[in-house]
């Protein structure tokens, strides 16, 4: 009987997939629901300083660990990371989140752009509907002003 040799590759493949969405799972939860976020006043990609406001540290503390390290361990583990933080890592948002709607709201805007602004489309159009009505009842002969 022959045996088929792409069952063990394909197999290798969806534990490997499976695994990296298992770590970007976590990425993201770490990054969305603790409420680490980049910093908008940051000098490059603004990852030390949300990560300094995350852990109610200095910024000149964060920055110096980090110079610290990139020296001393070079551009590839420490560079490529802050890299990686600073695409990853969600920006601050622009104003505070005062409810979890809100909370709600940012996240689908981060994570897909389209969608929310389709949903800011869609109500706008349903206010614009109403107004619509309303003109048109106002407006009509049968209407009394007095």
């Amino acid at each position: 009987m022959k045996r088929h040799y792409g069952y063990k590759r394909n197999h290798t493949f969806k534990r490997y997939k499976r695994h990296y969405k298992g770590l970007r799972d976590r990425l993201e939860t770490l990054a969305s629901s603790r409420g680490i976020y980049r910093s908008r006043s940051g000098i490059f990609m603004g990852v030390c300083r949300g990560l300094a406001e995350y852990f109610n540290l200095s910024v000149f503390w964060v920055r110096i660990i980090t110079l610290v390290l990139f020296l001393f361990t070079g551009f590839w583990p420490v560079g490529v990371m802050y890299i990686v933080a600073g695409l990853l890592v969600k920006m601050e948002p622009v104003s505070p989140l005062r409810d979890e709607k809100d909370q709600e709201f940012y996240d689908s805007y981060t994570h897909s752009k389209q969608s929310a602004i389709q949903r800011i489309k869609r109500k706008f159009e349903n206010i614009e509907r109403r107004i619509q009505r309303m003109e048109h009842t106002v407006t009509s002969k049968e209407f009394d002003w007095k």
